[in-house]
């Protein structure tokens, strides 16, 4: 079977419209392309054409997994186009960020969603083949 893409990544949140928010404020480009509900709870369908983020609002639940401290996850990459510009936009929106550098990116930009999720925002090297 041919993979064609990653399509979406599943999260649960304490307070959808604050994910909403977030993640909107880091890719203003992002739209709900669907939304709706499953008997008593919230879901929304937030992303591009190529990826969303399916947000189920789960406001009784607790976090039990810690980043780099359990088993899962521990952050999800997204490519840009720019980091400089993607820093200022942050700077700008008041989303605290850190970076970190490796050889084959100029920018590794790592945010954290309202929910304890980390996210890594990258720009390659433009001589890096995989890119």
């Amino acid at each position: 079977m041919k993979f064609n893409r990653f399509e979406h990544l599943n999260l649960s949140c304490r307070n959808l419209e604050a994910t909403k928010r977030f993640y909107q404020s880091v890719f203003p480009d992002w739209y709900v392309r669907a939304e709706g509900h499953n008997g008593d709870s919230r879901w929304m369908h937030l992303g591009s054409n190529q990826f969303y983020l399916a947000l189920n609002d789960a406001p009784e639940l607790q976090r039990i997994h810690e980043i780099y401290e359990n088993i899962g996850i521990n952050h999800v990459g997204f490519a840009i186009a720019d980091g400089e510009e993607m820093k200022a936009w942050l700077d700008k929106n008041g989303i605290d960020y850190y970076t970190m550098t490796s050889p084959e990116t100029k920018h590794r930009i790592y945010v954290t969603d309202p929910d304890g999720n980390e996210v890594e925002l990258v720009e390659y090297q433009e001589d890096y083949p995989l890119k």
